[in-house]
């Protein structure tokens, strides 16, 4: 079986070739330009809404939005289950200048007064920024619809050309235009199909008669990914379920080609689509951070999860909602894999796996984050936990510490206001009225 370093003498992707023109196709193919952005921002200027300077004659400077106070609402602190009823958010800066009872807030509402935005959010909820740790974006019309469900921060489940790492650049220069994302780049799987053209590093893959399993193979289209600002590594131990021609159950990629992706992440964490038992167990022993969907996971594997600190991402709407498919295959897999999942969630919780959401939400075919809290409370966790699996857990997922997932001092200004208490039922999670990116106001239905 042929390998790339039976065809090529570049260990590594090669260093001339120029980060910033691969950021500049895939910004064109996500639909990213300075026209398209200050249009959605309401006319700002090309020197306020314009891309990251890339030399020294750029004289523009990241676009701000004013001060924001939340006031009269009950905030929700979702690490600890604590609730503040009547309580005050002083966003600034990109920034939680304060965030407290009326007391606790006077200073800095006081500082910023006359010059801030003011939303009134008596009898409702006002939570930070839901997180989303499964979406594949590749256009603004993505980043749009999936903030629009709450989800200010989001990890990207692989683009077909690198459109995430260049959303994830916009929230430093465009609040409010797209979530921030924790890029994926592109999907280590044997068939790259047309994601071969993203990159010219990536033409000797081109050659692979049997596609990119061999492990150096593996190892260098890793490192390509990290090279062009991938954060993070998807790859693959079994086929789709949402494709009917495929089998879910067929192993892809077994334990020693998933760690050589994991070897080459370099500690970049490494997400893994898996399905069949054998699939998630290779996965989990190669060390992967994550198993997205997880169906048919086992008792063993679940234990060697908890030892090792191994996330679970179930996607239940992905799963559950194939049960209402046209396609008859489709339907009678969400209908098998749909309890099978729910059980697969309870005895992860009960183990004491870390689970997270995510929606694997693909373009503007947007699961709202609420919807995939909720139905993990249907499988069994809390209203609690089902809220912690889209804020403090998914946070610290992505290695955002407190900087999201909650509402502190210093944090992300990212919040949302929902019309019902999400500490009775996951289902207020759904019903978004606010949305809060990056300080800019991106809904607002008060």
């Amino acid at each position: 079986m042929m390998c790339l370093h039976d065809h090529t003498s570049a260990p590594t992707p090669a260093a001339s070739l120029p980060r910033r023109g691969i950021l500049a196709g895939a910004a064109a193919l996500a639909g990213i330009s300075v026209a398209s952005i200050a249009a959605q921002l309401g006319g700002a200027s090309a020197a306020q809404a314009g891309e990251k300077p890339s030399g020294p004659n750029y004289h523009g400077s990241p676009l701000t939005h004013p001060p924001l106070i939340i006031e009269g609402g009950t905030i929700v602190d979702p690490q600890t289950g604590g609730a503040i009823e009547d309580g005050v958010l002083v966003l600034d800066g990109g920034k939680v200048a304060a965030v407290g009872t009326r007391d606790e807030t006077r200073e800095a509402v006081a500082a910023v007064a006359g010059r801030a935005r003011v939303l009134n959010a008596s009898g409702r909820w006002v939570l930070p920024g839901l997180v989303d740790v499964h979406v594949h974006a590749n256009a603004l019309a993505d980043a749009r619809a999936i903030l629009q469900g709450g989800a200010t921060s989001v990890r990207s489940g692989s683009s077909s050309f690198y459109q995430d790492v260049a959303l994830a650049a916009l929230p430093a220069w465009a609040p409010g235009v797209s979530p921030r994302m924790t890029p994926a780049g592109l999907f280590i799987s044997p068939d790259l199909g047309d994601s071969l053209l993203a990159d010219p590093d990536l033409a000797p893959l081109a050659t692979l008669p049997t596609g990119v399993r061999e492990t150096a193979d593996l190892a260098y289209l890793t490192r390509v990914n990290l090279s062009r600002g991938a954060q993070v590594i998807k790859t693959r131990a079994n086929p789709r379920a949402g494709i009917p021609e495929q089998d879910p159950r067929e192993l892809v990629y077994n334990q020693e080609q998933l760690s050589a992706v994991v070897k080459a992440a370099r500690g970049a964490g490494v997400l893994c689509h898996a399905y069949s038992a054998e699939g998630i167990d290779g996965a989990v022993r190669a060390g992967v951070r994550s198993i997205e969907h997880g169906v048919f996971v086992s008792e063993g594997t679940i234990a060697e999860m908890v030892r090792r600190g191994t996330y679970f991402t179930p996607t239940m709407d992905a799963i559950t909602s194939m049960a209402a498919s046209p396609n008859p295959v489709l339907a009678a897999r969400g209908k098998e894999y749909a309890p099978i999942l729910q059980a697969a969630v309870r005895a992860a919780k009960e183990a004491g796996v870390t689970i997270v959401a995510g929606t694997d939400s693909f373009g503007t075919d947007v699961t709202p984050i609420g919807t995939e809290a909720r139905l993990l409370a249907e499988a069994g966790l809390s209203p609690l936990e089902a809220l912690q699996s889209a804020t403090v857990h998914a946070a610290r997922l992505l290695g955002l510490g407190n900087d999201a997932g909650r509402l502190v001092r210093g944090g992300f200004a990212d919040a949302i206001v929902v019309d019902a208490d999400p500490l009775s039922s996951a289902s207020a999670l759904e019903q978004v009225r606010v949305v809060v990116a990056q300080g800019a106001v991106v809904r607002n239905g008060l």
